[in-house]
């Protein structure tokens, strides 16, 4: 069905209840009126059915109204908001099926309460256009939803990386030599791979390949470390084996076109660093790194070293395997960007897995807390080093949560540090499976998400006056007069 033939439907069944509702008709009566069931009648106004002109004039001369005013795709003022939903292609948009959610129960909701249904939608529009949120903002937050919602493990896709390899005869215990991905693309899928390929264009130096259809040109940008290449190589074999038809051509997506194209490219991102890091040799790994009663600083950079892997695709691959292969579930990922010259810090990606956890991004132009590991670690860079571990329990301020952050940081470029931090909160399941997590040598720190919003007094790297908890405390001394008043 056609998004124009479903609108009709939409439009056409919420103009008939509201004329009927108006008129104080009761199914009853008007299935009397109009000589047609109740049943019918109801799946009329819940966008399923569109009469024939016959039973359209009938329904007309019912609600005593021409037969023009039911025909006509233009909705009352009321129902503006609604119609502006219709005309735009949101409802199609939205990867409702992901979410075990049927259209038709959506467009039912419409018809149940359109006033409210379009007061709701007024409300969504004009908070996106307040904080500047963008089309792709919604279709992020929805993929983020997506993993959240399957502890960011999706077995289909570790199968199909295990076909994948035992179709190419790829190693799995060590890193995959970025020759052999490249001859894969170029034997199999007829790609020409340019190692260099960006760098006459400077203009594109942000980004980390393009692919070009019509000469299969694969270009990499001459800047990206052998494991960086890997992974684009990697994804880019997952766009062809997983037969995923609608992606951007640029590694990044610099403009989001559909949802289709969002969840293509996670899956090409997850297919790839499952390829790098295999499933059933890392969970292998990781059972000796949590079987140790100490920290061991030196485990996660040797398993870098073994499979040639980023921070960020050993942390994702993480989160990948601890909710399935070892119950700890409540864990999550945060990556901060750090500019030195500036003192700026900018959190850019967030996935809580089980539940929302308390460290995440919940303001927008605030100071996160720069007690989380995922700063200190940066701001202590000394001159000559590019890359650092470090191991933390953060408690968070007023709460019982307390979460031992391991956190890998990298220098990228000239003035631009990154830091990835898997958050794993502190319970009986967590600290059984995670052997050192109760090594003494392992620091405290108590934290909160900004500073804006933190109590904690004589903080020594707060980065901006608690502005939010001034403001709450004022409004609470209000209130607490208002009610004494009230006493007396």
């Amino acid at each position: 069905m056609s998004t124009k033939q479903l609108n009709d439907k939409i439009i056409f069944g919420l103009k008939v209840r509201q004329l009927r509702q108006e008129q104080k008709l009761s199914f009853a009566a008007f299935s009397n009126a109009t000589g047609m069931s109740v049943s019918y009648l109801n799946e009329i106004e819940k966008g399923k059915k569109y009469p024939k002109d016959d039973k359209i004039a009938i329904l007309a001369a019912a609600l005593n109204v021409p037969a023009s005013v039911l025909t006509s795709t233009k909705l009352p003022r009321s129902l503006a908001p609604v119609e502006d939903l219709l005309q735009s292609n949101f409802l199609q948009e939205l990867p409702l099926d992901l979410f075990g959610v049927e259209l038709p129960k959506v467009v039912e909701m419409i018809a149940n309460a359109p006033s409210k249904v379009g007061a709701f939608i007024a409300t969504l529009v004009d908070l996106s256009r307040n904080y500047a949120l963008a089309e792709e903002n919604f279709y992020f937050g929805a993929l983020r939803s997506y993993l959240e919602m399957h502890n960011n493990y999706f077995g289909e896709l570790e199968d199909q990386v295990d076909a994948f390899v035992k179709l190419h005869h790829l190693p799995t215990g060590m890193a995959i030599h970025q020759n052999t991905l490249r001859r894969i693309l170029e034997d199999e899928y007829d790609y020409n791979v340019l190692p260099e390929g960006l760098k006459d264009y400077p203009e594109l130096s942000a980004l980390r390949a393009l692919f070009v259809p019509k000469s299969r040109s694969f270009l990499l940008n001459q800047n990206l470390s052998n494991a960086q290449q890997c992974f684009q190589l990697g994804k880019e074999l997952g766009f062809n084996f997983l037969q995923l038809k609608d992606r951007a051509l640029t590694s990044s997506l610099l403009k989001v076109e559909n949802f289709e194209q969002v969840l293509s490219h996670f899956k090409a991102g997850y297919f790839s660093a499952a390829l790098l890091i295999n499933r059933q040799s890392f969970i292998e790994d990781l059972k000796h790194f949590f079987a140790s009663p100490r920290w061991d600083a030196d485990w996660l950079p040797s398993l870098l070293k073994k499979y040639d892997a980023t921070p960020e695709m050993l942390i994702q691959r993480m989160t990948n395997l601890l909710p399935e292969y070892f119950g700890v579930e409540d864990i999550f990922i945060l990556r901060f960007v750090h500019k030195p010259s500036t003192g700026a810090m900018k959190m850019d990606k967030e996935l809580h897995l089980n539940r929302r956890h308390r460290p995440h991004s919940n303001a927008l132009k605030e100071h996160y807390c720069r007690r989380w590991l995922s700063f200190s670690l940066m701001r202590d860079f000394k001159e000559d080093e590019t890359f650092k571990i470090g191991i933390q329990h953060s408690k968070y301020l007023q709460t019982e949560d307390n979460y031992l952050c391991i956190t890998m940081a990298t220098t990228v470029a000239e003035d631009r540090m990154v830091s990835v931090t898997l958050g794993i909160l502190q319970n009986e399941q967590s600290r059984q499976v995670i052997q050192f997590s109760n090594d003494p040598v392992i620091p405290e720190k108590t934290v909160h998400t900004t500073c804006e919003r933190c109590p904690l007094k004589d903080c020594a790297v707060r980065a901006a006056d608690p502005i939010v908890v001034r403001e709450k405390e004022k409004f609470k001394k209000v209130m607490n007069r208002v009610e004494s008043l009230m006493k007396d």
